[in-house]
């Protein structure tokens, strides 16, 4: 039942007027899709980190290899969901300052696609597509 609200919800956004964009409703909309993500990850968070926390080593020599290993994936998990927070966080901060949904190298709008599926996008399509190819560019520089 949640899924089908979350479509209707996305339709009702895709279905506004290209004038409309970033409307109170909009940023309404994204505002709470944010703080659920963000809330959902602090609990993932805190999880993964009490998880941690137990796993003291114990055992053999096989149960203590198998031990670091999944402590390395926890770890691993721990610093992604604290990166997406802080992004987040930065995120929230945009749409408090009315530049949320803007692109920050050609502030044209990000679009709400794009929004919907990466809430956290600070560059629009075009401005992306660049910033990748340039990175592809010099990693093949760095690697010849």
């Amino acid at each position: 039942m949640a899924r089908q609200t979350h479509i209707d919800s996305n339709a009702k956004l895709l279905a506004m007027p290209e004038q409309d964009y970033m409307n109170a409703a909009q940023l309404a909309y994204f505002r709470r899709l944010l703080t659920e993500e963000r809330a959902s990850l602090e609990s993932a968070l805190a999880q993964t980190r009490q998880t941690i926390v137990d796993s003291r080593g114990a055992g053999d020599d096989a149960d203590l290899a198998a031990n670091e290993e999944t402590l390395r994936l926890l770890l691993r998990q721990a610093e992604r969901e604290t990166r997406l927070l802080r992004k987040i966080d930065v995120t929230l901060r945009r749409l408090d300052e009315g530049e949320y949904g803007f692109c920050e190298e050609t502030g044209a709008p990000i679009g709400l696609q794009r929004l919907l599926l990466r809430p956290t996008a600070t560059l629009c399509l075009e401005a992306k597509e660049r910033q990748e190819m340039q990175e592809h560019h010099y990693a093949k520089r760095r690697s010849a």
